[in-house]
Formats: C-alpha cells, structure tokens, sequence
C-alpha cells in the first residue's frame, strides 16, 4: 500500500502481546499521544489473543463505535472464558477498537473533532493522520492480513435499534461471497441478511473484504443500551461463528424460530427525514409493511395544531431498523424496510 508521497511508514501502534505466542494473553495495543491531558501519553486498546498451534485465525471486534454494547460487552465476556485449549488456531479479540469512543459512550471519539472521529469512515486509514485513521491503519495493514475471518459486532447505538441480524455483501468474488453468507447465516441470529451500505468506500468492512479474507458484520439491537436477549443472541452467535469457521469444536445452535432472511438490493431500502419535528413510527421492528403503507409522522414542534407530514413505505417487506430517539432531524434515516425473501445467494 503506498500514497502519493511513496510507502506508508510503519504503524506507530505497537502490541504488549505476541501474537505467535501459544497460550491465552491478554494486553494492549499502544498508540502514542500527546496532548494537555498527558505530554508522553498513549491510546491503550485492550486486546485479548488466544492461541493453540496451527488452525485459522479468528478476529473479533466490538467497539468500532464506542456506544454500541452488545458486541462490547460479550467480547470482554469471552476474553475472560475462552481458554488455549478449546482452540484450535488463534482469536484474536479487541472489545473495543474504538477505545476512546467508547469510554465517553459515544458513535465517535472525543480526540477527533465530527465525523473524523467516526472510526468506521476511516479505513484504510493512515499512520500519519489524526488518532482514529491510524487506528484504522493499524487494523487494516496488520491485524487483517494476520487473519482469516473477521466479525465486526455493530449494532444501533444510542440514535438507532435494529433487528438482529448478521449480514454479509454482494462481492466480486463468488466463492468470498458464499463463505462470508454462510458465516453470516450460521452466526444464529433470529435473521440474516444481503446488506446494502449507503456509503461503503471507508468502511471497516470493505478494508477487509478487499484483502481477499471472510468478512461477517452484525447489528444486534440499539437504543445505547444491552439487554438480556440482545446479549444472548451476541454471545451464542460468536460461539457459532468460531464454530463454523473451525476454531472451536462443538455443534452450531440456530435460534429456535426458523431463521428469516432479508435482502437490501439498493438505497431505497433508507428512508430518511425531509423534515425537522416530531417523530412518530407507526410499526415496531420486525413488523410487515405493504407499500404505500404510513410508516411514520412527523410533527412541527413549533406549533400546534398543524397536520404532520406522512412518510409511506416505497416497497414491501420488514422494519429492520428504526430511528431510536424521538427527535427527528432533516436526513436522518427513521426507518430501513428489507425484503423478505426466500433464501440468500
């Protein structure tokens, strides 16, 4: 990889573990800082590597944005159970990629203004660039090609709640294709689907699937918060996904409804706000939707007494994810409708 200047200098991140070490260690990847807070500082993201001679390489990675909590909290979870011997191969797992998101609890970091801090619009990222791009960096020139499969654990954060789902992409390869579907199906969540980025170029996501390697991507809930059932569904999919990939040994639990499937073939899946108000969803997640369907009101707040405008679905299919807060500014996506369809790929 090379710029217009010529080669990308060596990460400034550096790792307190070995990653060719057998065993179970857990530590911190190193990003020097300096700022008024602390002159000779350092970024500390934890990260746990679980290894046992040779086999596939696992990563796992929860925290891209710091406040979504299902994956967060099911990945420290399983950094403390997950022993050498259950393994076959290496896991790696970082709870939080977004560390400084996620301690302030917050979709983007404190120590990048805006959207500069959002970590997954920064990829590839840059060893020379503000702190979240040579996050990125990091992760795409060294811990992607040390792996073979990678699981990135989102799910809606504080402004959104989703269904929960594993996705996976429409790729040029085929075979890469099939296998990221079939990760994406056996993760065992209530649904899977063919997801339609609004906007892949920076993406964590797209890092990985360009390297060639198995890529497998979640929401899992929302609203900044974790419940017991989010939680499970988390916990029991990642256990299937080291299963199906060969990592750990043991049988792949499907949830006990049969699993739906959904397709987002374009954009038109978003719809999003033309207005400023009120928001008002007429349907909870998961519900069916016909088009021409009301799906959601919004009402001006700066007086009553005033009809409010009416969004209508422009295609049939699901709610799959909703805007959370009930505050509703102009683009902000209020609702995404994937299709229901018969099987995927």
């Amino acid at each position: 990889m090379s710029n217009s200047t010529g080669p990308l200098r060596p990460s400034p991140i550096s790792a307190t573990v070995d990653f060719e070490a057998d065993g179970v260690q857990h530590g911190f990847l190193k990003l020097p800082v300096s700022n008024d807070e602390s002159a000779w500082g350092a970024v500390m993201i934890p990260v746990t590597v679980v290894k046992n001679g040779e086999g596939p390489t696992a990563l796992l990675t929860g925290g891209n944005h710091g406040d979504e909590y299902e994956g967060i909290t099911a990945l420290h979870k399983l950094s403390s159970r997950l022993r050498a011997e259950d393994v076959t191969g290496r896991v790696i797992i970082v709870p939080m990629m977004n560390t400084p998101a996620c301690m302030v609890g917050r979709r983007t970091s404190p120590m990048d203004a805006g959207n500069a801090g959002n970590l997954n619009r920064s990829f590839p990222g840059d060893p020379d660039g503000n702190v979240t791009e040579k996050i990125a960096d990091y992760f795409t020139r060294v811990m992607v090609p040390m792996s073979d499969v990678v699981l990135d654990l989102h799910s809606g954060g504080r402004t959104l709640d989703i269904i929960p789902f594993a996705a996976s992409h429409v790729l040029d390869d085929a075979e890469q294709q099939r296998s990221a579907l079939e990760g994406a199906k056996a993760f065992g969540a209530p649904y899977a689907i063919m997801m339609f980025e609004l906007d892949a170029a920076a993406l964590f996501d797209t890092a990985v699937e360009r390297q060639g390697k198995i890529f497998v991507a979640t929401e899992l809930g929302g609203g900044g918060t974790s419940t017991p059932q989010s939680l499970a569904i988390t916990e029991r999919g990642i256990d299937n996904f080291l299963i199906h990939y060969g990592l750990v040994e043991g049988e792949v639990e499907m949830p006990a409804e049969p699993q739906a499937y959904l397709d987002m073939p374009d954009a038109s899946c978003y719809v999003q706000s033309e207005h400023t108000g009120l928001l008002e969803l007429t349907l909870a997640l998961g519900d069916t939707v016909t088009q021409g369907d009301v799906i959601a009101r919004v009402y001006d707040m700066t007086r009553s007494g005033v009809a409010p405008v009416e969004y209508r679905a422009q295609r049939d299919g699901v709610l799959a994810a909703r805007r959370f807060p009930s505050s509703v500014n102009m683009g902000d996506t209020i609702a995404v409708i994937a299709e229901v369809v018969e099987s995927l790929g």
